[in-house]
């Protein structure tokens, strides 16, 4: 394999496959996973690491602990405990104006510094939507609010984002020491503060008011179509009780040739092999449920096409709407989610507990404690192992992975020096704050195009040189790093929760920068100034 092998002058090569990488990054041509696996071949390929090296990402602690957090992630979600910060905010919808964009920023920040931005976002939109309807706000006023407030909230833990593990990592390796489980909230809960200032004082000035795109007449929320049919269909079942932790109700289609083609169906009929009732029919293609419809069947012979409604334990309806012979409206594990507090919520908190306290003492590396928790997690049947491997976001995993060799190549390669020293000839050099403030821009040109976790991987070695060539601590290029990277806030494709929220708000391309800018360089400001103050050179 050798032999495959074309050897290049290392610093030149290593450019090249960054700039390879950031063109696949921004052209977004090639899927994600695919530019990343190139980038260890490459380096590989050109000689630059060996191949123990060039594929050293994939066995890195920190890969292994993001992984981990995501299972943990997906937990609190299936469990109910987002669904339930998130019933807390729809309780909250009366508040009008200032209090309602307070209360959603307040979520958001706390949700994402748990879970994810993604996924704080996800567990919220829907939420943000009917509270803003219910106060008469359109939702182009609160949306784009919510993706930054969760960004700003990922400040605030070590978990918060894969960006604040890498830092960490990366200060610890670099002769600096690890950040805090809670460090991070000396810097993020500043900026939460001024996000939320920002947005109250200025959104209104900023911030398009323009109405979503709607499917007309058709009910955009899964469970509220099931509560009309429960409502036409069975209107004698107590509603407080169709979706709770043990129990729920799913909207399936009979599949094209399936065995239950032919059978003949009823209300009240309970499935073979299964603790599972049918409450509702509808033969396919007729009017939905409504005043001027017809009554529904007493039985029904089924045929493909044909919509059934059933209730059960939520195992079990994770069993029938994921077998072949039926097509689920909408997963049945979507809808558990959406039920406040369900199955497993206190062993979760419980692990969800144990996890931050192991995080914030330190007793146990990172890594460790991410693994116990998804270990218990499985263990207690919170989630199962296929759950949990489903849970985990491969994309972000392989990003890291086959990153991590190109901030290394960086290092080895000499490229990182490379680059501090031509700034510091054309700049006179001397000033770690000047410095500093290069890296910050540079960071914050560069994750608008480019995922944040790639932006940090390139410029944390570039950052760390500069530290040593100036003889300063390496913390405060870190911290900068990881705050500035969460600026993403120019464009919609700049992070995923920018682009979550852009159909449901009815925004174009350019409604971001006009608050993002503002927030963008109070982001920078706070990277260059704020944080030299906390973590002095």
């Amino acid at each position: 394999m050798e032999n495959l092998q074309v050897v290049l002058d290392p610093m030149w090569a290593t450019y090249v496959v960054l700039a390879l990488a950031v063109l696949g990054f921004i052209t977004n041509r090639v899927p994600l996973v695919i530019v990343a696996l190139f980038v260890p071949l490459a380096l590989w390929a050109t000689g630059v690491l060996s191949l123990t090296d060039a594929l050293a990402g994939f066995s890195d602690p920190v890969v292994l602990f993001i992984a981990s957090l995501f299972v943990l992630s997906d937990a609190l979600d299936a469990t109910g405990i987002t669904a339930w910060i998130g019933q807390q905010l729809e309780q909250r919808s009366s508040l009008r104006g200032a209090g309602l964009l307070l209360a959603i920023i307040a979520a958001a920040a706390a949700l994402s510094a748990v879970i994810s931005i993604n996924g704080a976002v996800a567990a919220l939109l829907p939420v943000v939507v009917v509270a803003a309807g219910r106060s008469g706000v359109v939702p182009s006023r609160m949306l784009i609010p919510l993706a930054f407030a969760a960004g700003a909230g990922s400040l605030l833990t070590l978990t918060g984002t894969p960006v604040n593990i890498i830092v960490s990592e990366v200060a610890a390796e670099s002769g600096g020491r690890e950040f805090g489980y809670f460090e991070f909230a000396l810097v993020g809960l500043p900026l939460v503060l001024v996000t939320a200032l920002l947005v109250v004082a200025f959104g209104k000035r900023l911030l398009p008011e323009r109405q979503p795109d709607r499917l007309g007449g058709n009910t955009a929320d899964p469970s509220e179509r099931v509560r009309v049919w429960q409502e036409s269909y069975a209107a004698d079942l107590d509603a407080g009780r169709l979706f709770t932790g043990g129990e729920g109700v799913a909207e399936v289609i009979i599949a094209p040739r399936s065995r239950l083609s032919g059978r003949t169906a009823y209300p009240g009929m309970t499935i073979e092999d299964e603790d599972l009732m049918i409450i509702a029919l509808r033969r396919g293609g007729a009017p939905s449920p409504g005043p001027e419809a017809p009554e529904p069947p007493a039985a029904l012979t089924l045929h493909p096409g044909d919509t059934v409604l059933i209730h059960g334990p939520w195992d079990a309806l994770h069993r029938y709407t994921e077998s072949p012979d039926v097509v689920a409206v909408e997963p049945s594990r979507n809808l558990q989610r959406s039920v406040p507090l369900g199955r497993g919520w206190r062993r979760c908190l419980a692990v969800l507990i144990g996890t931050v306290v192991l995080l914030a003492t330190g007793v146990v590396p990172p890594v460790i404690a991410g693994l116990l928790a998804a270990g218990a997690l499985v263990v207690l049947g919170v989630v199962t192992v296929p759950q949990g491997f489903r849970a985990i976001s491969w994309n972000t995993v392989i990003l890291i992975a086959g990153l991590i060799p190109l901030s290394n190549a960086f290092v080895s390669s000499g490229a990182a020096d490379e680059i501090a020293a031509l700034v510091d000839r054309l700049t006179g050099g001397g000033s770690p704050h000047f410095a500093l403030f290069v890296i910050c821009v540079l960071t914050l040109i560069l994750s608008q195009v480019i995922s944040n976790v790639a932006t940090v991987l390139v410029m944390a070695p570039v950052a760390v040189s500069f530290a040593q060539s100036l003889d300063v601590s390496v913390q405060p290029f870190m911290m900068a790093l990881t705050v500035v990277g969460a600026a993403a806030f120019l464009t919609p494709i700049a992070t995923p929760a920018n682009l979550m929220v852009m159909q449901p708000g009815g925004y174009r391309f350019g409604d971001y920068w006009r608050l993002g800018l503002p927030l963008a360089l109070i982001f920078l400001a706070a990277g260059v100034f704020y944080v030299p103050l906390i973590w002095p050179f």
